[in-house]
């Protein structure tokens, strides 16, 4: 009931924990866009997140007998720290299952807080069933990560701190959702009291369960999950959650990773700050909804919730922030092999800063280009790549392939020539000691590897690109491989680029 969730906002016991985070302005984003973008900072709080307010709000309202007992979590980061935080400050046990897969500096931070660290499984729903399987053999008291009224209503504290921080017009409010918890308890509390302001969800095109359940009326289970923003790749949302969303929230936008590591780095260039994927999805939703709307002059509020990063993911965010910016762009060219050609194709390039440029002769005829220019705005890859072809060079846009950006430009060297019944594959796997050599073991000794490239990019994944010679007759045999695999995969084999260069 509405009436309920602003009592239990307001009557939140939040505050033995967290810190009432700043609303700051973000100028150079605000400028860009056009419009006035304030972030709430729950990173700045104790552990970096605003899961200690639902957590602790839960654990607080326990009766002494149960509190006396313990708590048990299923959770690979911050909603972990939350609840260890919250036992310690409580001075009770708290269990945390964590899947095998989970990265050693959060493992250590969960156990630096006194908790009880189990690792079991591969996934969050491996960890959570072994959770409910303890809860129930050593009585403990299961704390949900966002299915849950204390914790949706911990969280809601955000959206009543919002409101006391900024007494002018406010348009909209822009949430991270994964399960659900977060913004469940801003809109919520939001809707009933500032009713105009629009609350807008922001997910991950590949981990979008709310925004599918919604559309459709009933919880939809996703298949799974991009691992990108960790904090938010949920399967399945939560029932109260979904209830509270579809009833409040107004709108949803969903990014991709290009945007989120764009993201980041707007709120380091304003704050100094290094926000994860999932503390910077609000701001790249917000963004991309203001472009959209063709919004200006608009005061919202994007909440920037987590920033337990792990360092080496910088890498990769580094290297894809420049095209999420639309301050990238990377084409394939093939020019004719005479001469002039090159220094004429350079000329078109004019002052362009040129991010890369890789250069392979294919034959007697013809050369082929993979060339990184800087941009100023979105579209004008598309321009570029039309001029190129106006002066005579075959010009492909590969600003949104995910195979040249990832892999390819780590492998211009020419192709191998024709390669007998070659597929092309994409995976995104779980990283973890091991995993690699999982992958290579399980396939058959009878499929030759003609092309191999593996990208760690220190997070808590690996991708690899895959050319194998698989003969026409083991095609079910494949099909049967990638099923029992599990890994994220994409057939790639059309691949316009992977033609041009490595064929």
């Amino acid at each position: 009931m509405p009436a309920d969730y602003l009592k239990r906002i307001l009557n939140a016991k939040v505050y033995d924990v967290a810190v009432e985070s700043p609303l700051e302005a973000a100028p150079q984003l605000s400028a860009r866009t056009g419009n006035s973008i304030l972030l709430k900072r729950e990173d700045t709080q104790s552990v970096f997140s605003f899961k200690l307010r639902g957590a602790y709000n839960k654990m607080a309202n326990l009766p002494p007998k149960a509190l006396a007992k313990g708590v048990i979590a299923a959770s690979a980061g911050n909603h972990a720290q939350g609840v260890a935080l919250s036992a310690q400050r409580l001075g009770c046990r708290a269990v945390i299952v964590m899947p095998v897969t989970t990265p050693q500096v959060k493992i250590d931070a969960v156990r630096a807080r006194d908790a009880e660290v189990v690792l079991f499984g591969e996934s969050f729903t491996d960890a959570y069933n072994h959770a409910k399987e303890l809860e129930r053999r050593q009585k403990l008291t299961f704390v949900h990560p966002f299915d849950d009224p204390d914790v949706i209503a911990g969280q809601g504290t955000i959206a009543m701190e919002i409101l006391r921080q900024h007494n002018g017009p406010l348009d909209a409010i822009f949430v991270a959702v994964g399960g659900g918890g977060l913004i469940s308890g801003v809109a919520a509390y939001i809707k009933q009291l500032r009713p105009e302001i629009r609350i807008v969800g922001v997910q991950t095109h590949d981990s979008d369960a709310m925004m599918q359940s919604v559309a459709r009326g009933r919880r939809v289970t996703l298949p799974d999950v991009g691992l990108f923003s960790d904090g938010t790749a949920v399967k399945l949302v939560g029932e109260e959650t979904f209830r509270l969303t579809r009833k409040y929230v107004d709108d949803f936008i969903a990014v991709d990773t290009d945007a989120i590591c764009a993201a980041i780095k707007d709120v380091f260039q304003d704050t100094r700050s290094v926000l994860e994927p999932a503390g910077a999805l609000a701001v790249a939703g917000a963004k991309h909804y203001l472009a959209q709307h063709r919004w200006k002059d608009k005061t919202v509020v994007a909440v920037a919730c987590g920033a337990n990063m792990n360092f080496d993911r910088l890498r990769f965010v580094s290297e894809r922030a420049e095209v999420g910016e639309a301050r990238e762009a990377v084409f394939a060219v093939t020019m004719p092999e005479q001469r002039g050609s090159f220094r004429r194709f350079c000329e078109l390039i004019g002052s362009r800063s040129v991010t890369e440029f890789n250069y392979r002769m294919s034959n007697a005829q013809q050369a082929h280009v993979f060339v990184g220019l800087e941009i100023s705005a979105p579209g004008e890859s598309t321009r570029i790549a039309a001029n190129f072809r106006r002066n005579g060079f075959t010009a492909l846009d590969l600003t949104q392939d995910e195979v040249s950006k990832t892999h390819l430009r780590h492998m211009i060297g020419g192709g191998s020539g024709i390669v007998e019944n070659e597929l092309l594959y994409r995976f995104e796997f779980p990283e973890r000691p091991g995993a690699l050599m999982r992958f290579l073991s399980s396939m058959s000794p009878n499929w030759n590897i003609s092309l191999f490239n593996y990208r760690n990019q220190g997070a808590d994944y690996g991708r690899i690109l895959v050319g194998l010679q698989v003969p026409p007759a083991d095609k079910k045999t494949f099909a049967a491989f990638l099923q029992e695999l599990g890994y994220r995969h994409w057939d790639e084999s059309a691949n316009p680029a992977y033609r041009l260069f490595l064929r």
